[in-house]
């Protein structure tokens, strides 16, 4: 867990009571005018309500231009950014006709295979030709493709698993799937931390949701035992299925997740384990199989494997992977195999032809080169990055690096002065995070040179001394500390 240091909390707090009180007393003059101007709306009850309105209106609409920045270019190493201008104090933002190319640490092209490749696109375009751009009618219909079985193949492989399920959209596979796998009288034992996808998946299942500290086994054991010696609201009886929910790489902590431990503990208590790797299968890994490789967990221990396509392998959608009974009850129970169309032919043959490429089935070495390309280029950045005395969240091997911004003013300071130089990077604030711990996220890719790396560190550096966001103390260099041995001898 992130410690605040005490001063900065306190400058953060400062931050946002000037913000709000400036708001609630431009408010005040907005109730006065209104007095006086016709209103349309009267009798509407308000689309946004209290406080999520009042944000929405006096902090988020400040800072707009920071966030949903359109582009015109396939978001590979460079990205080209459409610039934009407001009149009206961000309320509308209008497009131009400028374009400012930008070294891009926002993606999530973990791999480099969101560009043209020499492998995967001139298949991904004999696919478009042959089976259109979509299969109009969900997987039960018409929607079923070679290619959709092809694909479900390759992934119960490349995972070790007897089967799986692929869908078109990411979000979906959480949200949907969960609902499918537990109901009323069911247990979840879920991260702190966890993606807001399963976080309204496990909502929709009526079963009783429970959460344990971020990333700490012990915590996970206490509150399996407690839940498992009450049993059920109310009645007490036992319960009916125990699912604890966890994720190889947290999205917005960059943290490799404590998998062998959190896998001996639901085995000890009979518990069901569901490992969400959109952020790491493909990424980490000698040959890109996610967590359970990186840290020597057999994936036959893991019961539900999830993940996405839209990380490493450049495509959309996501998968389900289990045994063969699982998958089998899946395809007749969840609403995202029924009803929802089935994903895009080209977007199954570019994730074939990626996995292709990872496990060298394209004839080259091209597959594990990226892989030792992503690691080495996320430990030099992520070290470089403390060295200057940043404050910089998660593990070695994670290509995701959140650098703490705290202070509300800091935020859009620090994308719009990256911008200006040609840095294209993502920051995040509440509600995607508690209010004091807003960050910038990095996210490093197999296609960065080290010559990009270096020229983005040193724009982030100059940002972050302009911005003040390098709370610890930098390393010397090796310059400097030679001239320092010289004095002292």
């Amino acid at each position: 867990m992130i410690t605040i240091p005490y001063v900065t909390a306190l400058a953060t707090y400062f931050s946002y009571g000037v913000l709000f009180v400036f708001g609630q007393i431009r408010d005040h003059f907005r109730k006065i005018t209104d007095c006086f101007s016709s209103n349309n709306l009267q009798g509407y009850a308000p689309i946004c309500l209290g406080l999520e309105d009042f944000y929405q209106r006096r902090l988020y609409q400040r800072i707009r231009d920071c966030f949903e920045r359109p582009l015109a270019s396939a978001p590979d190493a460079w990205l080209d950014v459409v610039e934009r201008y407001s009149n009206d104090s961000n309320k509308t933002l209008k497009r131009t006709t400028r374009i400012r190319r930008c070294l891009n640490l926002g993606s999530y092209n973990y791999l480099g295979f969101a560009a043209s490749d020499e492998y995967c696109t001139p298949r991904v375009i004999d696919s478009l030709n042959k089976y259109s751009p979509s299969t109009c009618s969900s997987r039960v219909d018409g929607g079923t493709t070679v290619l959709h079985k092809e694909l479900e193949k390759h992934v119960a492989n490349f995972l070790g698993k007897q089967d799986a399920i692929v869908f078109g959209m990411g979000y979906v596979t959480n949200s949907a799937i969960l609902p499918a796998l537990i109901g009323k009288g069911g247990l979840i034992i879920s991260d702190s931390l966890n993606h807001c996808s399963i976080v309204n998946g496990a909502r929709g299942t009526g079963a009783t949701i429970r959460v344990f500290q971020h990333n700490t086994p012990s915590h996970l054991e206490e509150v399996l035992r407690e839940q498992i010696s009450e049993g059920q609201p109310r009645t007490h009886r036992p319960w009916k299925k125990i699912i604890v929910i966890v994720e190889g790489i947290y999205s917005m902590e960059g943290e490799l997740c404590k998998l062998p431990e959190i896998v001996a503990i639901c085995k000890k208590y009979k518990a069901y384990i569901y490992l969400d790797e959109a952020h790491s299968i493909g990424a980490i890994g000698k040959t890109g199989r996610g967590v359970c490789e990186l840290l020597g967990v057999d994936p036959a221990d893991v019961d539900i494997m999830m993940g996405t396509f839209t990380k490493s392998f450049g495509s959309c959608g996501g998968y389900i992977a289990g045994s063969k009974e699982l998958i089998q009850y899946l395809k007749y129970t969840c609403p995202a195999h029924l009803y929802a169309t089935s994903m895009s032919p080209p977007a199954a043959e570019q994730i074939i032809s990626a996995i292709k490429v990872i496990l060298g089935e394209d004839g080259t070495s091209r597959g594990a080169q990226k892989l030792a390309r992503v690691r080495e280029n996320s430990n030099f950045f992520r070290s470089e990055l403390q060295k200057m005395g940043f404050e910089v969240l998660g593990d070695n091997d994670s290509p995701v690096m959140p650098i703490m911004l705290y202070n509300p003013a800091k935020i859009p300071a620090f994308s719009r002065e990256c911008l200006k130089q040609n840095v294209a990077v993502v920051v995040v604030s509440f509600p995607a995070t508690p209010l004091l711990l807003a960050r910038a996220r990095i996210c490093i890719s197999a296609s960065h040179t080290k010559e990009e790396l270096l020229k983005a560190l040193e724009v982030i550096s100059q940002v972050g001394d302009l911005v003040g966001i390098k709370y610890f103390g930098a390393e010397p260099n090796k310059h400097q500390q030679e001239e320092k041995m010289m004095k002292l001898e």
